[in-house]
């Protein structure tokens, strides 16, 4: 066929009334050696047509030589030259699109693509709704690991579009409207799950974020799945902004932390309404902990101290509170950049009266916490009853201890409570106050006798303490 349309072409008169005939027998020419694979000499063949009558046909071809030849660049590039064509049609956007597609050319069917949703935004009559393009580019990013970002912009664009045109518009009326709404969600949560696996926390956000506007369309008002997805999606957004900032080893914006209150502010209205349904167990009880984790973080930026006691405590009377996380927020609280000893305080008490109460009590853990418990109270105490709810902890130990088999509450443990409980009268021997030292000394050893291995810490002990008490008697005689 080839040779048969290059010896027409000798037949065909030079002259300017010809210039149409000889431009339809290039274009067929480059038509037969684009079938060859031949494409130099197709490409010398659209070139002399283009000179003789230069119209989309000539530019649509040249596209498709530059993607048989895996010229990508060349490619995008008459995206360009074949919009600025006297008789160009969005049409011919589309059949590139699905060209680069099948040559598995996806640089050049997104930059198609994007270029086709220029027209949208213009007003312009399109052949396909802009929710099938937008569905289409995001579809084809998501198959190239590294485009993220890409997909992210379209997905911000699109969501952008829906707001603008209202969901009905967007994304369509009855049952197809629903399922282009899902996909979306769907689309969007997934990438973020994705992204959050990989470490790419601020994408990771971003995801999260877009897919609970996305839910949010879908949203009836009614408890259901969507309503779940919104909570779910908000938590874990925040979640990624702080995971972002640990990663970078920076600080949160003030605009950041703002959005970050207003985003669990959202998903604290939704867990309200179940709890006050007594409908709490039907999220991930995780999800629920890292809520109540990043709402005492956010609002402690805030300085809303009351703020963080109250959503601890919520957490606590919810069904999905245990000891584990009780002891990860009680920890959390008073080693955190903006402690609240308050809040680390009821969260560990909480802990260790719910470990108490266990048929099988973990004693490292309470013996842990009891350390924990004293050292806050400690570096926070202003006053007496400060004083006195310390002394109560030591107390509390003690009677812990009592009735054990040996070595099962710790023994380095219980060591560290009798020398520190004996240490703590030396301040008020000094300061004259007998009493409370002699109440000092007393815990220590009481706790000394049920620790193994201080039998001559204890006899030392009980000497200094059998003179000290005859020491302040005669001083009071």
């Amino acid at each position: 066929s080839a040779e048969m349309f290059e010896k027409s072409m000798l037949y065909i008169p030079h002259d300017v009334e010809n210039r149409v005939f000889r431009a339809k027998g290039f274009r067929v020419l480059c038509l037969c050696y684009l079938g060859l694979s031949q494409l130099d000499r197709a490409h010398e063949y659209i070139e002399e047509a283009e000179k003789l009558e230069p119209n989309i046909d000539c530019s649509f071809l040249k596209f498709k030589i530059y993607l048989q030849k895996k010229d990508y660049s060349c490619a995008i590039g008459q995206i360009d030259a074949m919009t600025s064509c006297l008789d160009f049609s969005p049409d011919f956007l589309s059949l590139s699109a699905h060209e680069a597609i099948s040559c598995q050319a996806l640089p050049v069917a997104t930059a198609s693509l994007s270029k086709f949703l220029s027209f949208y935004i213009a007003g312009k009559t399109m052949p396909t709704t802009e929710v099938v393009v937008f569905r289409t580019l995001v579809t084809i990013l998501t198959q190239d690991i590294g485009s993220e970002t890409e997909a992210l912009n379209f997905l911000l664009q699109a969501q952008s579009r829906a707001s603008k045109l209202g969901t009905e518009c967007f994304f369509g009326s009855g049952e197809t409207g629903k399922r282009e709404q899902n996909w979306f969600a769907v689309t969007s949560w997934n990438l973020g799950s994705r992204c959050g696996n990989a470490k790419k926390y601020e994408l990771c956000s971003e995801f999260c974020r877009l897919a609970s506007e996305f839910y949010g369309y879908m949203d009836t008002g009614e408890p259901g799945d969507s309503t779940m997805m919104i909570c779910r999606s908000l938590i874990l957004s925040v979640t990624a902004m702080v995971a972002l900032e640990k990663q970078n080893k920076s600080t949160l914006t003030e605009t950041q932390v703002k959005l970050a209150a207003e985003l669990l502010v959202r998903a604290g209205k939704i867990m309200s309404s179940w709890l006050s349904d007594g409908r709490d167990c039907i999220m991930e009880p995780e999800l629920i902990f890292m809520y109540t984790l990043n709402a005492f973080d956010i609002q402690g930026r805030l300085n809303n101290s009351a703020f963080q006691l109250l959503v601890v405590k919520t957490f606590a009377g919810s069904k999905s509170c245990n000891y584990n996380y009780l002891l990860q927020l009680g920890i959390f609280a008073s080693q955190s950049p903006r402690s609240n000893p308050d809040v680390s305080t009821f969260a560990l008490n909480e802990c260790l009266s719910v470990m108490i109460a266990s048929a099988s009590p973990d004693y490292p853990t309470i013996a842990l916490i009891i350390r924990k418990l004293i050292a806050i109270s400690s570096v926070h105490k202003g006053d007496t009853e400060d004083e006195e709810a310390i002394q109560k902890m030591y107390k509390q130990a003690y009677r812990i201890m009592v009735g054990l088999k040996e070595g099962e509450y710790p023994t380095d443990e219980g060591k560290w409570l009798a020398m520190t409980a004996w240490n703590r009268a030396a301040l008020p021997v000094r300061l004259g106050q007998f009493e409370t030292a002699k109440k000092w000394l007393g815990i220590g050893l009481e706790i000394a006798e049920k620790v193994t291995g201080m039998d001559t810490y204890r006899a030392c002990m009980e000497d200094y303490l059998a003179g000290f008490a005859t020491k302040v008697s005669s001083a009071a005689g």
